[in-house]
């Protein structure tokens, strides 16, 4: 069996020593005698534990829970380890690799088989690749149903390393109510806008839009693209009626992913943009299950 990565707390993959690979092959289309000076020897003895591509702008297809697609831009990053006898990595092999791919629908199952693909064609021992994107979902308003796109930031990542660990990352917008603000106040309570992230390992398949709804019943209450009055109403109330401090909604969150079978592993945090103070709050927790 081949040896699993070794994770560091925020889900990343470290690679302790470097383990030598054979010289990489000439690359395609290449005249005979032409030096490859990143495949020279390097006398320094230093290996590199991620070298490559970084914010690479890429279109990309999604497939979404209800069965359906969408397309979106994603910043693309992705890295090889270097051994320490090589001086320099193939930049231009990362963007073939990717190019191969092109128009094949990127999901959680198909993001090791590109992991793997760049080991391959750089003859490296440990690759890394992750997207950064934009994704939309149909949201309606809470009493009159009107429609509207909510926009979530995911990030797919994968490390490969003779085994694969793939990490799926989704933020969401979310409201938090003061419940001390609540208690000790005459009218009203201070409320505001918050983020809540969670990045999970899981077994089987594991929707974004899962994810999402996690996210949002953590917080008191969630936010909305389209609001008429009566949803107005609504989501003031129900803020009002759920209130949390930030700790509760981590916490409120880390019970969710507890109690979801296919999540094996997760790092979550909540930020709240406070309305009375200079400055902003924040908690986090990662546990493996």
């Amino acid at each position: 069996m081949p040896k699993k990565p070794h994770p560091s707390p925020n889900g990343s993959v470290r690679r302790r020593k470097a383990v030598r690979v054979a010289p990489s092959a000439a690359a395609p289309g290449r005249p005979a005698g032409m030096p490859d000076v990143q495949a020279s020897a390097d006398p320094r003895n230093v290996a590199i534990d991620r070298v490559g591509v970084k914010d690479i702008t890429y279109p990309i297809r999604l497939r979404t829970r209800e069965g359906g697609e969408q397309t979106t831009v994603a910043k693309v990053n992705m890295y090889v380890s270097l051994p320490h006898y090589q001086k320099g990595t193939h930049m231009s092999r990362f963007l073939e690799v990717l190019n191969d791919h092109t128009g094949e629908p990127l999901t959680p199952d198909k993001i090791p088989l590109l992991a793997r693909a760049i080991c391959a064609r750089l003859n490296a021992e440990v690759a890394h690749f992750e997207a950064s994107f934009t994704y939309f979902v149909k949201k309606a308003a809470p009493v009159t149903g009107q429609p509207g796109l909510m926009d979530y930031q995911v990030t797919f990542e994968c490390t490969a390393n003779g085994d694969e660990d793939f990490i799926m990352s989704v933020a969401a917008p979310a409201t938090s109510l003061c419940p001390c603000s609540k208690e000790i106040s005459r009218y009203g309570a201070h409320n505001q806008r918050c983020r809540v992230q969670a990045k999970v390992r899981f077994k089987g398949m594991m929707w974004i839009e899962d994810l999402v709804e996690l996210l949002e019943e953590a917080a008191s209450c969630p936010v909305f693209a389209v609001l008429k009055r009566p949803d107005e109403k609504w989501v003031t109330e129900r803020a009002f009626e759920n209130p949390k401090f930030v700790e509760d909604i981590v916490r409120d969150l880390s019970l969710g992913l507890s109690k979801d079978k296919r999540v094996t592993w997760f790092s979550i945090n909540s930020e709240n943009f406070e309305s009375i103070h200079n400055h902003n709050a924040y908690a986090e927790i990662t546990r493996a299950k």
